[in-house]
């Protein structure tokens, strides 16, 4: 008897290799040369695993008219083929690498295509693949071509001698899991395809194969130097510089530095013997000097922001028109800075980056996070074996992306742990390119970068490593500090982002960081609106940490990115209101104020009264002039005054309007005068009720029933709301995660015990107890109620009883109308605040639908107050406020938000419920940062605020 052993025909895939017949990697370039897109609908059969299928179907004659088709680009998991998964940073798979499961959907791809009219006889051609997740085998007319790995990275294949002017067939096997997925355990949906373009290009006889345009700037003498390292010879020409010269000779002439804030750029040629190259010429010099980077001579603040690429719809193929919507509303957030989180993009955002104007932190495909659950036991990127794989996707993105001037820092990947492949690749890229910097976060000895670089650093530490106190290796020491994570963007959120600025600003060492991160990345679901982990039946998910943008995943920009903006406004503008005397600062890192128009505006109980046109000089960066308003109009006595002064685009720019707001401050003049009513009207009793004033009361229980013609429900003292992504936190957070710790103390299901009813003289008094059950905390709540002929007011006093460990989520009433729509106020606005999200509310008089004041996280949580609100009208009722408060307004209860796992299951019921708050608990950003600062916490303490309720109908 014998035995047979069988081993799968796809080796290939489970080989630490990065793969075999690929061309070496070069630069990415438009030019004269012929091309032929192969994107479109190709033929498509999924197998359950990697060598389910012979390779048959790769050869010419095969018959796949049965077979369905897919877009390409795209994803098949998104066209009907199996599900998306996500995790965060597990695998989905046992880790055993290079091993992968035997269930490995395959995606076979047939594309038959001929040649164009007037395609070249002569020359060669190659065949470029942008993006293809995870492993790919490609054939053309039933020739294998080779295998490769590297998702996020270009492969390209000689094909010349296999193509044929009509009736080409291009096979291509794609695997979900191979080797390579253990290099690509980023935080995003696995979705594998051919999911970036595919193309043919004809390589001319003589034309250009790769070069290097190396266009550094001298800020001491105004000139830049140009020099072109070709692989094939050719000239260079600049015409606006007037330049014309042979690759590899230099020249210097005098220029316009390339910078984020001025990217200006000089159209160029390549000239070889047989092809005209396109060249965006940037100059500008990235250095490391005086412990700061910088360019240009000048050490640069990043305000930036983490991009993964993503569509609703169609995943991580993204089309330019998508690319340039993210870059634009980039621009017009006050966003300088992208780090390309976790690979390098589809090629044609960096050269939007470079039109524009953005910093780019350029980042290698490269994770293997998973490995943390085992202590990093078996970690690739320690693993010699593994080196060449990762050389490879160093070497791709380099290449690829090195004439970009938007790229000043090579990042060698996230989370990867560390090892000797890491500081191979970092020593590739010094030697390669030393005219960039090389970042990589997890290298915390800074033994093989450039830049010291940490993730959601608490804001005490990042003070500290500003002051130099944060110890670390010598080397360390002498570098300059980012935080390449902070600010985790995850549901409502992010808060503290201005407490983080203001440290950026306080110490040179501290050169910004990127907000965690751009895009939420919801799934377009048609029961749920937009899905998340877990709701396509994934065994293993990290559930809605997948939606954790500044934009909500069809890139409506949240509250997040407004406050964003505003804390990040690159002109400082403060002042004294009452003397009209007003500083302006030019923040900006390297462009003057020549591109902005001032304005003032004089805002009288949040109406502007009057507005006109403010001079203020060019200045130059860090400089700052004191400016004078004019005279301001007379006001009411008694009413609430201000200055509000605003910098916007003097003129039409690429990326914004005439008239775009860029910064703007806002200078208290006169503080509004608090309204009392007199307490003139007494309680009467009338049947079941009680009148006083204009309300009627429940005479057993002195619950208020209407106001006027208003019928009002369920007045009563309210704490819960329902905890946001950052107020639950995440499991591996040190601190205190107040969302499951509230759960645990009850204060979501608090009750009320009636005490005493009392009328007497000129007031309605109602004593009550508010507590958990099975606790010992209790807050004593006294509801005093009194009139005058028209209005009604309410004083709330509320003492804590016991040991409150716990800040609360709010403090306030909450009552329902039968009736509201549309809602004005004077206070912040127009979007949500919150205590450590405010900077962007702005005073004034705003209106808005209920609806419209709800903001639609894709995983539904507390959302929409206003902050700051002197008056507010709804429903047919005014409220004022002493003080001021804050005003949420919505048509489910906060009991029903609570229970939402999806927007879907919101339904607007027949109330408005309508919370009046005196006090809400931050917002920080601990779904994966630091908690809320204590300066935001809403303690339990004796507190006593008031409203006033007068009928409008």
């Amino acid at each position: 008897m014998s035995l047979r052993t069988t081993t799968p025909s796809a080796g290939y895939v489970e080989d630490v290799a990065p793969g075999r017949g690929a061309l070496p990697p070069r630069a990415r370039y438009a030019s004269d040369a012929a091309r032929l897109s192969l994107n479109g609908d190709w033929r498509f059969r999924l197998s359950p695993t990697a060598d389910a299928e012979d390779d048959s179907f790769a050869e010419p004659g095969y018959d796949a008219g049965a077979w369905p088709q897919v877009a390409v680009p795209g994803h098949w998991v998104l066209q009907g083929h199996g599900a998306p998964a996500y995790t965060n940073h597990l695998y989905p798979f046992p880790v055993d690498p290079p091993h992968v499961p035997t269930d490995n959907p395959t995606g076979d791809h047939l594309r038959h295509f001929d040649l164009p009219d007037g395609w070249p006889e002569t020359g060669d051609a190659v065949l470029r693949f942008d993006g293809v997740e995870s492993c790919a085998r490609v054939w053309l007319n039933g020739t294998e071509l080779g295998e490769f790995k590297g998702s996020r990275l270009p492969h390209e294949f000689e094909v010349a001698q296999l193509l044929k002017r009509v009736g080409n067939v291009l096979a291509v096997r794609v695997h979900q899991w191979s080797a390579g997925s253990y290099l690509e355990d980023q935080d995003q949906w696995w979705l594998p395809g051919i999911f970036r373009d595919v193309t043919l290009l004809h390589r001319p006889v003589g034309g250009a194969r790769d070069f290097f345009v190396h266009a550094s700037y001298d800020h001491l003498t105004g000139e830049g130097t140009l020099r072109v390292d070709s692989d094939v010879p050719g000239r260079v020409t600049v015409p606006e510089l007037s330049v014309d010269i042979a690759t590899g000779e230099p020249v210097t002439v005098a220029v316009e530095p390339w910078t984020a804030e001025t990217p200006r750029l000089y159209e160029g040629v390549l000239a070889t013997e047989g092809e005209r190259v396109a060249l965006r010429v940037g100059f500008r010099t990235v250095a490391l000097e005086d412990g700061l980077i910088k360019v240009n001579g000048r050490s640069v603040l990043f305000k930036g922001v983490n991009r993964h690429e993503w569509h609703p719809e169609r995943g991580r193929a993204l089309d330019v028109e998508t690319m340039r919507a993210d870059v634009l509303l980039m621009k017009r957030h006050n966003v300088n800075a992208v780090r390309t989180s976790h690979y390098p993009p589809h090629p044609a955002f960096l050269d939007l980056c470079d039109e524009y104007g953005l910093w780019v932190v350029d980042e290698c495909d490269l994770e293997t996070h998973g490995f943390v659950t085992q202590s990093w036991r078996d970690n690739p990127c320690d693993d010699d074996r593994w080196t060449p794989a990762l050389l490879d996707r160093a070497a791709r993105m380099v290449e690829r992306d090195k004439n970009h001037p938007s790229v000043v820092v090579w990042s060698l990947g996230n989370e990867a742990g560390t090892g000797r492949g890491l500081t191979a690749m970092a020593e590739w890229i010094h030697g390669r390119d030393d005219s960039r910097l090389v970042h990589y976060e997890g290298d915390v000895d800074c033994r093989d970068t450039d830049v010291y670089s940490r993730m959601y650093a608490p804001h005490a530490e990042v003070d500290r490593i500003g002051r130099g106190l944060d110890g670390g290796t010598h080397k360390r020491r002498a570098l300059p500090f980012i935080l390449c994570e902070y600010g985790h963007a995850m549901g409502n959120g992010p808060g503290g982002l201005a407490d983080y600025q203001r440290i950026f600003e306080s110490h040179d060492r501290l050169q910004g960081g990127f907000v965690w991160e751009w895009i939420d990345h919801g799934v377009a679901h048609p029961e749920l609106g937009f899905a998340y982990g877990g709701d396509f039946g994934e065994e293993l998910h990290d559930g809605n940490f997948v939606c954790d943008g500044l934009v909500f995943p069809d890139r409506t920009p949240s509250p997040g990115l407004t406050e964003f903006k505003k804390v990040i406004e690159p002109v400082r503008i403060d002042g004294d209101g009452p003397s009209g005397a007003v500083r302006v600062t030019n923040t900006h890192d390297f462009a003057d104020l020549s591109a902005l128009a001032f304005e003032w505006s004089y805002q009288v109980d949040g109406e502007t009264a009057e507005s006109g046109p403010l001079s203020v000089p060019p200045l130059t960066p860090g400089e700052s002039a004191d400016v004078k308003l004019p005279a301001p109009p007379d006001a009411p006595t008694g009413a609430e005054t201000q200055w509000t002064v605003r910098a916007l685009l003097a003129r039409d720019t690429p990326w914004g309007e005439r008239g775009h707001e860029v910064a703007w401050a806002q200078l208290p003049v006169g503080r509004r005068e608090s309204v009392v009513p007199a307490a003139t009207a007494s309680p009467a009793a009338d049947g079941p009720l009680l009148r006083l004033g204009p309300a009627a009361f429940d005479a057993r229980t002195g619950a208020l029933r209407a106001v006027g013609g208003v019928e009002v429900t369920g007045l009563r003292l309210d704490v819960w709301r329902a905890p946001t992504d950052n107020d639950e936190g995440a499991p591996w957070q040190p601190d205190a995660r107040y969302g499951p710790l509230w759960r645990r103390l009850g204060l979501h299901r608090m009750q009320h015990r009636l005490d005493g009813v009392e009328v007497g003289g000129d007031a309605l008094t109602v004593r009550t107890r508010v507590a958990p059950a099975a606790a010992e905390v209790a807050l004593r709540t006294v509801y005093r109620w009194t009139a005058d002929g028209n209005r009604l007011r309410l004083c709330v006093s509320v003492t804590p009883e016991g040991d409150w460990q716990l800040p609360l989520p709010r403090l306030g009433i909450r009552f329902g109308l039968a009736s509201a729509d549309r809602v004005t106020w004077f206070g912040g606005g127009p979007g949500e605040a919150y205590p450590d999200t405010k900077a962007a509310s702005k005073l004034g008089r705003w209106r808005s639908t209920v609806d419209a004041m709800q903001t639609p996280y894709v995983r539904p949580q507390e959302n929409g107050a206003r902050a700051d609100v002197r008056w507010a009208e709804l429903g047919g009722l005014r409220v004022d406020g002493d003080p001021e408060f804050w005003l949420t307004a919505r048509r489910w209860t906060t009991e029903q938000l609570d229970a939402a796992r999806h927007l879907t299951d919101l339904t607007p019921g027949g109330t408005v419920w309508v919370n009046l708050d005196h006090g809400q608990m931050g917002i920080g950003s601990q779904s994966c940062g630091p908690g809320a600062l204590p300066q935001y916490h809403l303690h339990a303490r004796p507190s006593t605020f008031s409203f006033v309720f007068t009928p409008t109908g």
